[in-house]
């Protein structure tokens, strides 16, 4: 199995080539499943772990900051929080006006965080989207200030447009102050052209890392939704029907359907490994919730595809 780290975009973070999506903590598993998952994907050597502090409010009952509750109580438990590369977010709706970039949320939403996670540094810290009513200037200087108070090491964007983002990272430069190190799009073998044609000009020439989430397109990737019969069964099903079950998806699935002949690997692996061979993906998030479906997300990161496969993928999912 393949644990070797690589570099986070232009900081000194060294990660696991894949990253484990904490937003079902406290959501599709309770404490306890949640503490297995992440013995199990820890244990093997992988250390990037993602969460936001808004993960997971859209449940009913949840006010948010269940998944960063969960993997607090469970480094302060195992005592490994120094092995662990964290990121979390901040910017989604909270409830009762908290959300945003201003300067002043901020402060009070990182203070929270690092209580959640019975911690005093988080490792990545992301602006989860963007706030246009804020000045990107002041954004960035109070993620600055964080960073001078040894509250934050790095600083990523999520749903960010490319424009605002280079903004951003240039008011940075300008003032000697850190900019994003990395970017964290929807990117998978299906959803490909949003990412490609907004993005990768932008993280070939600020060398930003790239942390795609719905790495398995919410689970189509995976081949277990072919048919409407399949689509019925899942509470991820609407979504799944409304996007990806087209004569597209399921032109994908088939060429999937070969490499996973040719290399005897699931079609979660293989979507997780054509990330991989792309130079410019850093590590793919992907969730879990079992102890199996983890051990066969880390094998991806060692799976090696054929310039043929990956071509293959490549020409199925063209767009």
């Amino acid at each position: 199995m393949d644990t070797s780290k690589v570099a986070l975009g232009n900081s000194n973070l060294q990660v696991s080539k894949i990253c484990f999506g904490g937003n079902v903590f406290g959501w599709t598993l309770d404490e306890k499943q949640s503490f297995e998952i992440l013995n199990t994907f820890t244990e093997t050597g992988f250390n990037f772990i993602d969460t936001a502090d808004v993960y997971s409010a859209w449940v009913p009952g949840n006010a948010g900051g269940e998944s960063e509750t969960i993997i607090g109580k469970w480094m302060k438990e195992r005592k490994n929080r120094h092995e662990i590369v964290l990121a979390t977010k901040v910017g989604m709706d909270m409830g009762n006006g908290n959300k945003g970039l201003s300067a002043a949320y901020i402060k009070k939403a990182v203070d929270a965080s690092l209580q959640r996670l019975q911690t005093d540094y988080i490792d990545l810290y992301l602006s989860h989207q963007e706030d246009l009513d804020v000045p990107v200037e002041e954004t960035m200087q109070a993620f600055n200030d964080l960073i001078k108070a040894g509250k934050v090491r790095e600083l990523g964007a999520s749903n960010s447009t490319a424009k605002r983002i280079l903004v951003s990272n240039q008011f940075a430069k300008n003032n000697n102050l850190k900019g994003y190190v990395s970017l964290q799009p929807q990117y998978n073998l299906y959803d490909r052209e949003g990412f490609e044609k907004e993005y990768l000009e932008l993280v070939e020439t600020e060398n930003l890392a790239v942390t795609p989430y719905y790495a398995l397109a919410s689970g189509f990737l995976t081949g277990k939704y072919r048919t409407d019969a399949d689509v019925s069964k899942s509470i991820r099903g609407g979504g799944i029907h409304k996007n990806y079950l087209n004569d597209r998806g399921l032109r994908i699935l088939t060429a999937m359907d070969q490499v996973a002949k040719e290399t005897n690997a699931p079609l979660s692996e293989i979507a997780l490994a054509w990330q991989l061979h792309k130079s410019y993906i850093t590590a793919p998030i992907a969730s879990a919730t079992s102890v199996n479906q983890v051990k066969s997300l880390l094998q991806a990161a060692s799976l090696q595809l054929t310039a043929q496969q990956v071509a293959l993928l490549d020409q199925a999912s063209k767009y």
